[in-house]
């Protein structure tokens, strides 16, 4: 068994979390969020028993970075580096990773709820995105690499090795298929020269998991041939070659963003991830994972703004009684709930999917499909709790020690990242609707 392995066995085992001869069922009501130490908002029927404990052990690690841990490093735009660590130490950066390359074996249903967990703790979008492409861009990796570049998962999972994910292009778009990064073939590996933009986790990565085109558009007959999948190094040694710019942005500032300058910039061979040519078809195994995460992150990130929202309401007095009495504040919240529930129903049926596909002949539209429908109505119910909870708090909702500010902010990630709701809509349309292409 791995280290990741044996350390989330260790959480999902203690006595601690659950005694013996006590139900789940009765234990669940006391996870230790940092911002939700009383009975959680997330109704947890239907959900198996490890994914109960997964969800308690990792609400035990968040509580250990309080609400003012997260408000510092949002003003500060420091990266939460010893959050990193700790999750690192518990196992859990390889949690949907196989036990075979130091993970724990688990699926992106667990893997979602622990992200989901993370935002609801107070960490926000921040905390999540922090080892967010830890989960899910090495699972193209994990599927399709080399045992050269497996042997190297290991030190991803423990902490020792952060990766990013270079897709997106500023002149592209969602036209992923239209990027115009090129990899060109030279006698000892790959020259690559091009710009990506909005690469979460740059300055703090070592690694980066790369799309780009090996043959040009003209010379394909499909646009989504030529395009090939790397996995580097950003070597910072190759002067002129590489460049990174961090972007000044609204929210989520404790984890960094950036534009990514490659000018002739060498790799070896042995960077490629399976067969040149074919690696749009490889990250699409990322694309549909990733949506599932994004969608759980954005649940905790609504309940963890509705929960705030709805103390906030009970205890403020005003005119002798708490503002909650009144329907023009209770019944906002009430509808944000009910949009969350909702949400979460979709979010760990496309988990589901995704996981039942690794054993069964499940068609990838169908997890598209249930993936990027669950990515949109968990965003829409966050942005509509995080709104709500602001407007609850009244002047206080625009405090920074309030929180629901910072959420709020962070909120609007999830409606634009890393597909827009238009998109989205777009692709239920032609690929679920079977309506005429409208782009």
């Amino acid at each position: 068994m791995s280290r990741s392995a044996l350390n989330c066995a260790k959480y999902l085992n203690r006595p601690a979390l659950v005694s013996p001869g006590r139900s789940l069922a009765v234990h669940q009501h006391h996870h230790a969020f940092s911002t939700t130490r009383s009975k959680q908002l997330m109704g947890m029927a239907g959900f198996t028993d490890n994914q109960l404990m997964v969800r308690d052990a990792v609400s035990q690690v968040c509580s250990e970075f309080p609400n003012t841990y997260w408000q510092e490093r949002d003003q500060n735009g420091t990266d939460p580096k010893d959050f990193h660590a700790a999750l690192a130490k518990g196992g859990w950066l390889g949690v949907a990773l196989p036990e075979s390359l130091g993970g724990s074996g688990l699926g992106i249903s667990e893997a979602t709820l622990m992200m989901q967990t993370i935002a609801e703790s107070g960490a926000g979008m921040a905390g999540a995105q922090s080892i967010h492409a830890n989960v899910y861009a090495t699972q193209p990796l994990a599927r399709f690499g080399s045992e050269e570049q497996l042997n190297t998962v290991p030190q991803i999972v423990s902490g020792d090795l952060r990766v990013c994910f270079g897709v997106t292009e500023p002149n592209s778009g969602l036209n992923t298929l239209g990027l115009a990064t090129t990899a060109k073939k030279t006698s000892d590996g790959y020259s690559i020269t091009g710009q990506k933009i909005w690469i979460t986790c740059a300055q703090v990565a070592s690694k980066m998991i790369l799309l780009a085109r090996t043959t040009p558009l003209e010379q394909v007959k499909k646009p989504s041939e030529g395009l090939s999948l790397f996995y580097i190094d950003l070597d910072r040694n190759q002067p002129g070659r590489l460049d990174l710019r961090k972007i000044k942005k609204m929210g989520s500032r404790a984890v960094d963003a950036n534009e990514v300058f490659f000018d002739n910039y060498q790799i070896p061979e042995s960077s490629l991830i399976g067969e040149e040519g074919k690696g749009f078809k490889m990250i699409l195994h990322g694309m549909n994972a990733e949506r599932c995460l994004l969608a759980g992150e954005a649940l905790g990130l609504g309940y963890a703004a509705l929960k705030k929202a709805t103390d906030y309401a009970r205890e403020r007095v005003v005119f002798k009684s708490p503002i909650g009495a009144n329907q023009g504040i209770a019944h906002p919240l009430a509808d944000a709930y009910m949009k969350l529930e909702a949400a979460k129903l979709i979010t760990y049926h496309a988990a589901r999917l995704y996981d039942t596909s690794q054993t069964e002949s499940v068609k990838q539209d169908e997890i598209g499909a249930a993936a990027n429908s669950a990515k949109y109505l968990a965003a829409e119910a966050a942005f509509t709790a995080c709104e709500r909870a602001v407007l609850a708090h009244g002047g206080m909702g625009y405090a920074m020690e309030y929180d629901v500010e910072r959420w709020f902010r962070e909120a609007l990630i999830p409606r634009i990242a890393p597909v827009s709701r238009e998109m989205i809509l777009n692709f239920i349309s032609e690929k679920v609707l079977s309506l005429p292409r409208s782009y």
